[in-house]
């Protein structure tokens, strides 16, 4: 007899563990608490698709090659649904400069650097419909997931035995073998579990930005701008970072990522008219939201409550519960700046497919699904973790007038700013490998670790500026007092602020 799972949550999460478990003939259950997707045409499900649970559907999503991987070799006809609905491959070659380019020689390997990049809700719809048409899964929709059926083991280990919750209004409990926490970030059935007094470790911090995003649309018969011919897309002004998230069926999203301390910019930027003013004073966003380009389309989209979180289910080597399984935002959360928030969702669904088929005893099945997460994963939490502390200290920096670099600070940020970047920017094979590392293929810091990449960042740092000049960017923008001043924003309060603190702080 096949085991029964339950899935709570039918957003990337849930969808990523059907796609994985269906193969190995288990029974699996969707719950979700958003009603479906009111039709099939991907403009209607972005106006009209009411998601209370995933709050940040609007936000600007991508899928990372890893994640993309996966689909590729376990469901390939899904990779064509995606493309019928408009979602877009970015290859590894859109990412060259013009002088990389002009040199460029194609590797078998630069098919699998692939982003997959849509509005979030077409990719939802496009998931969600071949998951429905897998015979062994079921999605129930207008079910609200109240409460985990759970009994206290004998060895005191929590051990999950179902869900209690509504459905369409109605009383309902389910039991299963195995139950899959895919809720998200809002999710409150494992802080229960907690606040119940089961041991499960934590640690938090912020990832001290703020996000905010506004969609366009390309004006009839007219082309994306060239990613040669322009700035780069994307930057980091140290007072805010912004990037382009190219979409289906001509729509594309600006993402503009403010830090907590700007609270002033972060007040500002909610007005539409504010946000596209923005864009047009900086030359990577400029040639993608002018007049003669395209038009915004509805309001900005903000998203707060940015943390990292790293949950861990085994305390003393043992395990907190049994026969639970939780994954994506509901166990580990990133910044969403780095856009691995559901291939980590992928990856621990697989993870949890290898551990499902490779034992039965619910407690090895606990400790070996934690372990190899933290393998897969605890890499790129902890890299994304160290740039996101050094952003919060740079965007500080930013607002002290008196702030001195020092010696060895000064030293560090050449190296990244004029010896890595330099020599990314020069060198297609150094790319290549380090863009393995950011589409979570290989650990993070692999390629910088490798004696003959590290030796050719050192040669290009040592070239100096003057003979690497031809490899620097433009500017992404302007200083933040020239931006906040043209725009008529308060720039000073943000200062004054932050030196009351300091005056105040023992």
């Amino acid at each position: 007899m096949s085991e029964e799972v339950l899935v709570i949550g039918a957003g990337i999460g849930g969808l990523c563990t059907a796609l994985s478990l269906a193969p190995t003939g288990r029974r699996i259950t969707l719950l979700e608490r958003d009603q479906a997707p009111p039709g099939d045409d991907p403009d209607t499900i972005f106006l009209d698709w009411h998601r209370q649970g995933a709050g940040h559907v609007r936000q600007s999503h991508a899928f990372l090659a890893r994640l993309r991987t996966i689909i590729k070799r376990s469901h390939p006809r899904l990779l064509d649904d995606l493309k019928m609905l408009g979602v877009r491959d970015l290859t590894f070659d859109m990412m060259l400069t013009e002088r990389q380019r002009e040199a460029y020689e194609p590797e078998p390997e630069d098919a699998d650097l692939t982003i997959i990049t849509s509005r979030r809700t077409t990719l939802e719809l496009a998931m969600r419909r071949y998951v429905e048409t897998l015979d062994n899964v079921t999605i129930r929709s207008g079910f609200f997931v109240r409460e985990l059926l759970t009994r206290q083991g004998e060895d005191g280990v929590t051990e999950v035995l179902g869900v209690s919750g509504e459905e369409q209004g109605e009383p309902v409990e389910l039991e299963a073998d195995s139950t899959v926490d895919a809720s998200g970030k809002s999710g409150f059935l494992i802080t229960k579990l907690m606040d119940d007094g089961a041991p499960i470790a934590e640690e938090s911090e912020t990832a001290g930005i703020l996000y905010f995003t506004r969609h366009y649309r390309l004006l009839p018969g007219v082309e994306e701008p060239s990613r040669s011919d322009n700035p780069p897309a994307s930057g980091d002004l140290g007072y805010l970072k912004f990037g382009v998230f190219p979409g289906d069926n001509g729509c594309f999203s600006i993402t503009i990522a403010v830090p907590e301390i700007e609270f002033e910019l972060r007040k500002a930027i909610l007005n539409p008219d504010t946000f596209h003013a923005i864009t047009l004073e900086l030359p990577g966003l400029a040639p993608w939201t002018n007049a003669e380009r395209s038009e915004p389309r509805g309001k900005v989209y903000g998203m707060g409550d940015l943390i990292s979180r790293w949950r861990d289910m085994i305390a003393d080597g043992k395990p907190v519960t049994r026969n639970y399984y939780p994954l994506g935002d509901t166990l580990v959360r990133t910044n969403p700046l780095y856009g691995r928030g559901c291939s980590f969702a992928a990856v621990s669904a697989e993870v949890l497919r290898e551990t499902l088929e490779e034992t039965k005893d619910p407690v090895q099945r606990q400790i070996d699904y934690h372990s190899r997460l933290r393998r897969e994963l605890r890499p790129y939490y902890i890299n994304q973790r160290a740039q996101d502390r050094s952003a919060i200290k740079r965007a500080k920096e930013a607002l002290t007038p008196d702030y001195r670099k020092s010696w060895r600070g000064k030293v560090i940020e050449s190296f990244f700013d004029d010896g890595v970047r330099i020599a990314l920017r020069s060198d297609t094979r150094l790319l290549r490998q380090a863009m393995r590392g950011f589409h979570m293929l290989e650990h993070p810091n692999k390629w910088l670790g490798k004696p003959g990449n590290f030796g050719k960042v050192l040669y290009y740092w040592s070239r100096g500026k003057k003979r690497n000049a031809e490899a620097y960017p433009p500017s992404p923008g302007p200083a933040r007092k020239e931006l906040m001043q043209g725009l008529s924003i308060n720039y000073t309060a943000d200062i004054d602020r932050l030196a009351a603190q300091r005056q105040t702080t023992p």
